[in-house]
């Protein structure tokens, strides 16, 4: 069985104390970089934010943020960049990014290697 398709724990009282069902549902789908970034923040807390990005990575979801993480052309990206060419110290963050974020996935068991899950340059 998979991670995604595990059942949910009883107690967890889903509706209420699920993020994306409390705020507008277009923050996790946002274009603008400093929203997505808020949507990623308010996952933290989510007690679902495990099969949340299980089920995303499995099912290569092509855009939005899915467990913590921002999902773009099905691939995990640290941070959508804005619109234009990105600046030297953008790429350099941009790289230092990504580590954290197949370090966050591995965290979670879900890169135990990089065919696991496609992480976008």
């Amino acid at each position: 069985m998979s991670l995604a398709l595990a059942p949910l724990d009883p107690r967890v009282e889903v509706e209420a104390s699920l993020p994306c069902r409390k705020f507008d549902p277009d923050l996790w789908f946002s274009d603008s970089p400093t929203e997505l970034e808020l949507a990623k923040s308010l996952c933290g807390d989510c007690p679902l934010r495990v099969e949340c990005l299980a089920g995303a990575v499995e099912r290569a979801e092509p855009w939005g943020v899915w467990g913590g993480e921002i999902f773009e052309r099905g691939a995990v990206v640290p941070r959508k960049r804005p619109r234009g060419r990105p600046r030297k110290e953008d790429l350099a963050r941009d790289a230092a990014l990504r580590v954290e974020a197949e370090a966050r996935l591995a965290a979670n068991g879900l890169a135990a290697s990089r065919s696991a899950v496609r992480l976008a340059a």
